[in-house]
């Protein structure tokens, strides 16, 4: 058989299953929901710390003895945004109830001790489990450690001695990365989330190919045809990787317009996908489709049925996770054996791409043949598994 017969025989194989996917309208939007539902959420979530960061400009201050501490509190009133009320009865109680966020009490002896120039103790109550109250307790701590610097300095000052004085070392950090650099480790769900659509966006088709095939009684009819196994299953691998292909691109565009919709300016972070980006994401995206879609055919394959097929399916997912959580956890860096493992090698070529660094070309070369060579071996052995009457006939 020549290598043109070959391929247009895989060509009608792989056409038969995207058409036949396409078909079925729930598993399509399925796999669209399942892409998309993860930069969305991301994109909710980053809006409402966004919107907790705008609420801790204008701060309510419930304070309980105001009058111990006239020139405090004056001094919290003038400052912007800042609104001083008089505290609860029972602060804890009502902080415990998250009836006020936090709650700051002025002891009685308060000016006596601020007269004498020793440390003042001011009681701030807040509830650190509240996640929503984080911010606004972090800019009351700000603003009084800002007062009690002040405080120091003209205490300092009144003795004839420089405020310098009490600060013998000055730190100046000089930073070498980049704020796209910066944004990327703090933004990392978006290489994970492009890693898990070309995962999960061919695994639909890959089942239903094979363990759902097998189970409905048509498996045995396609392979009656005069062909190799070979052009069966490259076929149905294809269609696969094509799904898988299409999966990340959506991705790859919602996550590239998320920053549209996102105040991530407002919370110190400049990023962006523009054109120079998605070369790298191409480069290092799509031969790692190619990669999960043959695991998931021959996972697949071994399955007895389609309903264990899918159960494989949802442990084989985690393996796309993997790499996001090591990023989360470790710096990763950039070691060369890095490239040369399958899902971990994406992962962070996209994480140095989308950081604005451009690997180099031998990373991508070593990445993608990883994965082409991984796929071509499992593509193989799923040939020869169609080629086992058990596999064919195992219902």
């Amino acid at each position: 058989m020549t290598v043109g017969r070959s391929l247009r025989q895989i060509g009608i194989v792989l056409r038969k299953e995207l058409k036949d996917s396409l078909r079925d309208r729930r598993a399509m939007w399925s796999i669209v929901f399942s892409v998309s539902i993860g930069p969305l959420i991301i994109g909710f979530m980053m809006n409402r710390v966004a919107d907790r960061q705008r609420e801790a400009e204008r701060v309510r201050v419930p304070v309980v003895g105001t009058q111990h501490a006239p020139a405090l509190v004056d001094w919290l009133k003038q400052q912007s945004g800042v609104e001083i009320v008089e505290g609860p009865d029972n602060p804890e109680e009502a902080v415990r109830n998250q009836v006020e966020e936090l709650t700051i009490i002025i002891p009685k002896d308060f000016a006596e001790t601020f007269k004498q120039s020793k440390p003042a103790v001011l009681q701030i109550i807040s509830d650190s489990s509240r996640n929503d109250a984080r911010p606004t307790v972090e800019r009351v701590r700000r603003l009084l450690q800002q007062y009690s610097a002040e405080i120091s300095s003209l205490r300092l000052i009144a003795r004839g001695v420089s405020p310098s004085a009490a600060q013998p070392v000055v730190l100046e950090d000089i930073e070498v990365s980049t704020a796209q650099q910066r944004a990327a480790q703090i933004l990392t769900f978006i290489p994970m989330f492009i890693v898990m659509a070309g995962f999960v966006g061919g695994m639909q088709i890959a089942t239903d190919a094979t363990a759902g095939e097998r189970e409905r009684g048509s498996l045995e009819p396609l392979l009656v045809n005069p062909a190799p196994r070979l052009v069966f299953v490259g076929g149905k691998w294809l269609a696969a990787a094509v799904a898988a292909m299409a999966s990340t691109a959506l991705t790859t565009v919602l996550c590239a317009n998320l920053p549209r919709f996102l105040p991530l300016e407002e919370m110190g972070i400049r990023f962006r996908i523009g054109p120079e980006h998605i070369t790298g994401i191409i480069g290092a995206a799509l031969p790692m489709c190619l990669f999960s879609s043959a695991l998931q055919s021959t996972v697949a394959t071994l399955a007895r049925s389609f309903k264990e097929a899918q159960s494989y399916m949802g442990v084989l997912v985690l393996l796309p996770m993997i790499p996001g959580v090591l990023g989360a956890l470790y710096p990763l860096g950039n070691a060369q054996w890095m490239y040369a493992t399958p899902m971990l090698g994406p992962y962070v070529l996209l994480t140095n791409v989308l950081g604005g660094q451009r690997p180099a070309m031998n990373a991508f070369l070593v990445s993608a043949g990883i994965s082409l060579v991984s796929a071509a071996i499992l593509v193989r052995i799923t040939a020869t598994l169609f080629e086992s009457e058990r596999i064919v006939f195992g219902r």
